[in-house]
């Protein structure tokens, strides 16, 4: 059965953030997901989740400056105190919120990297998740990796699905899993029934857009009623994350997930 989850930097953007839980729930949406806690109290954001009953499915961690475009600290050479302490901040929000997944963004290269410049940046990925997932598993919590297309973060570290397969493999920790982005494969690879069957055991989330112009799902190139009975039948029973910008009024673009318990 498939569970969507609204994000909510995305969606019910007519709403100031604090009401979009309760817009969300009232669409019939049972999770949330959005991109970052930390400008709200945990508490604040607890007691939004409890009026809605909803329940908290994932965020990211810290990015870096995001104002300034870092997009994750955890590839970066010479931040690792920084990328520790926003582990603990993380863990610490994922805590109160009941939030068993949290997301670690990969972070940029700069311009123009050489292989030795990519090399540094791998083995600091690396360790930096064999932390993460160390220290999440103290508390019962997924670390969750994720390949973003190129296209709309040029540069990002992590692109491709067979990288994000290798970095899991190399690392080895149970809870480290795959978060499925099925608008960034379209774009990076496509290929994507084929590329659910291979990975669906990594996978720890799944998110959709449409394909190109990141609106509803049902708008563009991909056949998610197809992609959502592949995933019934391989077993996932993990939540999908509606990671997309509505082409206008979020409600009123909703018809899409009729068969998936939302309402228009």
């Amino acid at each position: 059965m498939i569970r969507l989850a609204a994000n909510l930097s995305m969606l019910f953007n007519e709403h100031d953030f604090i009401d979009r839980f309760s817009a969300a729930a009232d669409a019939g949406f049972k999770g949330v997901e959005y991109l970052f806690p930390y400008a709200y109290s945990a508490e604040e954001l607890r007691h939004a989740l409890r009026d809605s009953q909803l329940e908290q499915v994932l965020f990211n961690l810290p990015p870096g400056d995001w104002e300034a475009g870092e997009r994750g600290l955890a590839s970066l050479p010479g931040r690792e105190a920084e990328f520790r302490d926003s582990v603990v901040e993380a863990l610490r929000y994922a805590e109160i919120l009941r939030c068993p997944r949290v997301h670690v963004m990969a972070g940029l290269l700069p311009e123009g990297a050489d292989a030795t410049t990519q090399a540094d940046h791998q083995a600091t990925y690396l360790r930096n998740l064999q932390y993460a997932a160390s220290e999440a598993a103290k508390l019962g919590k997924d670390i969750l990796i994720e390949p973003i297309n190129t296209r709309d973060m040029p540069g990002f570290f992590l692109s491709r699905q067979a990288q994000a397969m290798a970095i899991l493999k190399e690392v080895g920790a149970s809870n480290l899993k795959l978060q499925f982005d099925l608008y960034h494969c379209q774009i990076m690879e496509g290929d994507l029934i084929r590329h659910l069957e291979q990975q669906v055991s990594a996978i720890g989330h799944v998110q959709v857009a449409g394909v190109p112009e990141r609106h509803e799902p049902d708008v563009g190139e991909i056949n998610y009623p197809a992609l959502f009975s592949r995933l019934n039948a391989l077993g996932y029973s993990g939540w999908v994350g509606c990671e997309y910008k509505p082409a206008g009024d979020t409600r009123q673009g909703l018809g899409w997930g009729r068969d998936y318990g939302l309402r228009t």
